[in-house]
């Protein structure tokens, strides 16, 4: 069953708009959906298992949904971060279980069938974790690289755990307390610049989400 919105995320949410259409008409709506969740109960258990998935194998990062439950409960925006954070850490963990026990019997299903998983980029991820797991661990987990990448080849190539926690639980919470505390600080203002933007702001977040793919192939 659809959720129905409360007066908070109605005033989140501002006028109606004219229907979306056209090439960007599904990540329209697809956000109005998302954002019609913040006042459910389900938003931050979506929220968790998203962040959990995206750690291990789906390609589409938590941060979206972050931003529409905060956008619609502003005062919980740094719960929401937590949410995201120690979701996408466990996940971390999980990958990590999967590389260690796991991927003599996984890595053909994963190589062709999971985006940003590559035989190179398995080789670039060990050259940067001879160097320094933990910088290359936190790089992962803050930017647009593939963080799975980096948390399932953390089991394969028996990188401490220890590390893999550190360099997550710092790149994941400075990502996601950021993106909660602009909002936090933004408010209202945050979901007009949004409204006003969508267009730019969708082709950015897929640029950067095809960027780091590329990245994690080519670059290194």
């Amino acid at each position: 069953m659809d959720p129905t919105p409360t007066s908070t995320s109605a005033a989140a949410t501002g006028p109606p708009h004219a229907k979306p259409r056209g090439l960007f008409g599904w990540p329209r709506r697809l956000y109005d959906w998302t954002l019609s969740w913040a006042d459910t109960r389900w938003g931050p258990a979506a929220l968790a298992g998203l962040a959990f998935s995206e750690s291990v194998f789906f390609p589409i990062p938590p941060d979206p949904l972050l931003m529409a439950l905060a956008l619609g409960k502003p005062r919980r925006s740094f719960h929401f971060a937590l949410i995201a954070t120690v979701s996408s850490v466990l996940g971390g963990i999980c990958g990590y279980a999967l590389g260690y026990w796991l991927w003599q019997s996984l890595e053909g299903f994963f190589f062709q069938y999971v985006p940003g998983f590559t035989r190179e980029s398995f080789l670039f991820v060990q050259e940067k974790y001879q160097q320094n797991a933990l910088l290359a661990i936190f790089a992962a987990a803050f930017t647009p690289i593939p963080y799975k990448v980096f948390t399932i080849a953390s089991g394969v190539f028996q990188v401490g755990l220890p590390v893999l926690l550190a360099g997550s639980a710092l790149g994941r919470g400075l990502r996601f307390f950021a993106v909660a505390g602009l909002l936090r600080w933004l408010g209202p203002r945050a979901k007009q610049f949004i409204d006003r933007n969508f267009n730019i702001l969708t082709v950015s977040f897929f640029v950067l989400l095809i960027l780091g793919f590329w990245a994690i192939r080519h670059l290194f």
